[in-house]
């Protein structure tokens, strides 16, 4: 098997918020003292250091598409700490001249202050949690900033000319009615962002919502607010590319399209997940070590995991990344990204054509609306 290296994102994990939400299931640690963030950074660097080291990236192989940092609250960090970082990281692997850059953000004053000086340090686009303009909406979800924090901080990412910025927001809350749900969708179409990240509250294990659970939207309020949403974020000019992903033409985020698009990505930072594919047919996967302690013991390694994408495990990881766009999916991208020719998966495609899910073209695939309902039923097809 032969692959072609696709391009090559980075994943920048930081773990620490002011408190942990009762719906997050990421790899999050309320603060309790000082953010030891010179530590940290010294020790995302060296983490990087041994993963170029470890599959042999020089600093002119591969040039980096795109970056992401992601909490946790990466904003509880000094825009002095990002800008240390990024340019160490620019120092080990070159970037491309039109690199994304984003950053996840609170919407609280402090935090807010700072996003002019964290593009000074070279972000060029901030994810700003909002998740509802409905104070009692945010009390239950834990958060700690208010209606007009969240208003103020859109307005300000408009002003200090970034590239981009995305609006996080949520639907299907806790005693949430299909007009509060439309409501809050209103209020973050009119602040005009260039990304929606649009996305039902989902009940995860291992969270506070799981062991108490919150009384939810019934499935056919949830479909109303979906439907109705749908529409007016098109009317507004939004187009859905993704499952949860809405942008003006233009912006969307080019992270999420490598990630979804089976590319690679490194992930340095505690519990960070990469992907990274050799020409001569191998796709490894890899975890680090997940608590900040352990992180950041000099005398453990950064890496807890590697594991080889077997053959037959490459079809599922490929269209259950591939699937979530609602682009064509060049038939040529799965030989090239997998190393595995159509004959390994030909079975699987005259299901999924038999039964309405799939379409094609000489040259593509295309999921259908069919598909799109149906798309466990798809996946699972394939593995």
């Amino acid at each position: 098997m032969k692959i072609t290296p696709p391009p090559l994102s980075l994943y920048i994990h930081i773990p620490w918020c002011v408190q942990k939400c009762p719906y997050c299931d990421f790899n999050s640690h309320a603060l309790k003292g000082e953010i030891p963030e010179q530590q940290y950074v010294d020790a995302l660097l060296e983490d990087l250091d041994k993963d170029i080291e470890n599959y042999k990236l020089k600093n002119d192989s591969r040039k980096l598409h795109s970056i992401f940092i992601g909490g946790g609250t990466p904003s509880l960090i000094s825009p002095e700490e990002i800008g240390r970082l990024l340019n160490g990281v620019q120092e080990r692997i070159s970037f491309k001249d039109d690199i994304e850059i984003t950053m996840e953000a609170n919407p609280g004053t402090i935090e807010a202050e700072r996003f002019s000086q964290y593009q000074k340090q070279g972000v060029t686009r901030i994810s700003i949690g909002v998740q509802s303009f409905e104070q009692s909406k945010l009390e239950k979800l834990g958060r700690i900033h208010g209606e007009n924090e969240a208003i103020n901080a859109a307005k300000l990412a408009h002003t200090i000319g970034l590239k981009s910025f995305n609006l996080d927001l949520m639907h299907g809350l806790p005693d949430q009615s299909v007009e509060q749900a439309l409501s809050d969708l209103d209020k973050a179409i009119e602040l005009n962002p260039p990304h929606l990240s649009w996305y039902q509250l989902t009940i995860e294990p291992n969270t506070l919502f799981y062991s108490k659970p919150p009384e939810l939207p019934n499935d056919d309020d949830l479909w109303d607010i979906f439907d109705e949403g749908h529409k007016k974020l098109a009317e507004a000019g939004y187009v859905q590319y993704e499952i949860s992903g809405y942008s003006k033409p233009g912006y969307q985020c080019q992270h999420n399209l490598n990630y979804w698009r089976f590319g690679d990505y490194l992930g340095i930072g505690c519990g960070a997940h990469g992907k990274l594919s050799f020409e001569d047919g191998r796709i490894i996967r890899t975890t680090k070590v997940k608590h900040p302690r352990g992180y950041l013991n000099l005398l453990k390694p950064y890496l807890d995991s590697e594991t080889q994408v077997a053959a037959e495990d490459r079809p599922f990881e490929f269209f259950m990344n591939r699937f979530r766009l609602m682009e064509t999916c060049p038939k040529n991208e799965f030989q090239e990204r997998t190393g595995l020719d159509f004959s390994a998966i030909q079975e699987q495609l005259d299901w999924a054509f038999d039964k309405g899910y799939l379409e094609e073209t000489e040259a593509e695939w295309q999921i259908t609306k069919k598909g799109k309902l149906f798309l466990n039923d798809l996946l699972e097809g394939f593995m």
